[in-house]
């Protein structure tokens, strides 16, 4: 309900905002102005990431190689029987000899109880939970029981179709270290990123949100968990009392409460966690809705704790405040033109200025879609290498991408949390369509 309210009462601020505003200034104004920060702040990020290069180039980090925790890795798997086998045996090869792997099974439907005992049989360092029928849904809930059972000083997250490179941990545990990180994120890529328009332009998202946490993680800002490749530190889970088995987004709900606790959260974009992207328009409108639902109703219950909070940074609180216009801006927008297209069909003024005016308001909106291609096509070029014309190419693609699922995701998310009681669907994202392929080509040269 506090939740239901507040949203209620930005909108209402908003909308009599604009309202007021549209009868005595031109309220693009405003919107270009909110626009014009964004930029700054853009430009700011990635000048802190050139500063950071050249530090880093002078002054080399020296590891401390004793700095070896005891790490358990949690990988929970809800009817994965097609591909946590493989997902299992890929992470028993990381080249870091200390650590435990825990794989649960959450009230799965299918075999996956039985390949997860198996594995268990095999291999020493592997041990099977398997949850009750009963037990409480959600990710979340899955991770908390698991984290009674794990030894580790730290916990590593996979979901159930990562894979990564033998050098994975021994490239995100030195990230650890400093007493004041509670946490570390790894880079995300989607392996599959050929196989369609859709796979493509999810891929192109998650270089754009590298570029994003890489320069939060320059400026010291409020660098966010991502869920799959979650490094966190067991002391930091005990201060925050573990998951919140009430959010449907357990990895950016947990990233909010470190950052008030005062946990500083890092990006390391050298440790990649590869998994599978969705190639269905349903099953990808299904879990971007989740992950929405998530950001939205995390910010409305946590804002103004993390605002108030003593010990999160200011940078933290400055950059997940900027963070947010990213969600207010399409909002001011779309209920912008929508007061402008009332006003046109209700007073009695001249029509001729009323349209200067709504194409105005239609072309600061392309200006803002220029400004997502460019920050997009900067993110192809620097960090997946693509040379101009196919970064062109996809950076319009995404574009595009960006507009058709999160403009109108947003109303719908907006329109659910103000009517709709709310509720732990998790929306589970099916896997195994590429990754059990993958597997069934291994073991086949394995057999040669």
């Amino acid at each position: 309900m506090r939740e239901r309210i507040l949203l209620f009462t930005i909108l209402s601020c908003l909308g009599v905002f604009l309202y007021i505003f549209q009868n005595h200034v031109n309220t693009v104004v405003g919107f270009v102005i909110l626009c014009v920060c964004m930029v700054i702040y853009g430009l700011y990020s990635i000048a802190a990431m050139k500063y950071k290069k050249r530090k880093l180039k002078k002054h080399p980090p020296v590891i401390n190689e004793s700095f070896k925790p005891f790490v358990t890795v949690m990988i929970p798997a809800h009817n994965e029987e097609n591909v946590i086998a493989c997902t299992v045996k890929n992470i028993l090869k990381m080249d870091y000899n200390n650590f435990e792997v825990i794989v649960i099974d959450d009230r799965s439907t299918d075999n996956t109880a039985n390949v997860i005992k198996k594995l268990e049989e095999e291999f020493p360092n592997v041990k099977a939970l398997i949850r009750e029928k009963n037990a409480f849904p959600g990710k979340s809930a899955v991770l908390n029981d698991a984290l009674k059972l794990a030894k580790g000083e730290a916990i590593l997250v996979f979901d159930a179709d990562a894979t990564v490179d033998a050098d994975f941990l021994s490239k995100l545990v030195p990230h650890l270290e400093p007493s004041d990180v509670g946490a570390v994120q790894a880079r995300k890529i989607i392996r599959n990123s050929n196989y369609n328009f859709l796979t493509r332009c999810q891929n192109n998202e998650y270089t754009f949100d590298t570029y994003l946490q890489a320069g939060r993680d320059a400026v010291k800002g409020a660098v966010e968990l991502r869920g799959n490749g979650e490094l966190i530190k067991r002391i930091a889970l005990d201060d925050i009392n573990g998951w919140n088995n009430y959010t449907i987004t357990d990895d950016l709900d947990m990233s909010t409460r470190l950052h008030i606790k005062g946990w500083d959260i890092r990006y390391c974009q050298d440790a990649c966690v590869y998994e599978e992207g969705i190639i269905y328009i349903l099953p990808l409108f299904r879990q971007r809705r989740r992950w929405l639902e998530g950001t939205i109703r995390r910010y409305l219950e946590y804002f103004a704790e993390a605002m108030l909070s003593k010990k999160m940074s200011l940078r933290a609180r400055l950059d997940m405040a900027v963070y947010i216009t990213q969600f207010i801006m399409p909002l001011w927008f779309m209920m912008e033109v929508f007061f402008r297209i009332i006003k046109l069909l209700t007073d009695k003024i001249d029509p001729y200025s009323l349209h200067n005016v709504l194409w105005s308001s239609l072309i600061v909106s392309m200006v803002v879609g220029l400004g997502f291609f460019f920050a997009i096509r900067y993110s192809l070029r620097k960090y997946a290498g693509y040379p101009r014309l196919k970064a062109f190419i996809e950076a319009f693609e995404t574009t595009v991408y960006f507009l058709i699922i999160w403009f109108p995701m947003e109303l719908f998310i907006c329109g659910k949390i103000l009517f709709c009681k709310k509720d732990l669907n998790w929306g589970k994202t099916a896997h195994g369509l590429i990754l059990e392929e993958e597997c069934r080509q291994e073991k086949e040269l394995q057999e040669v």
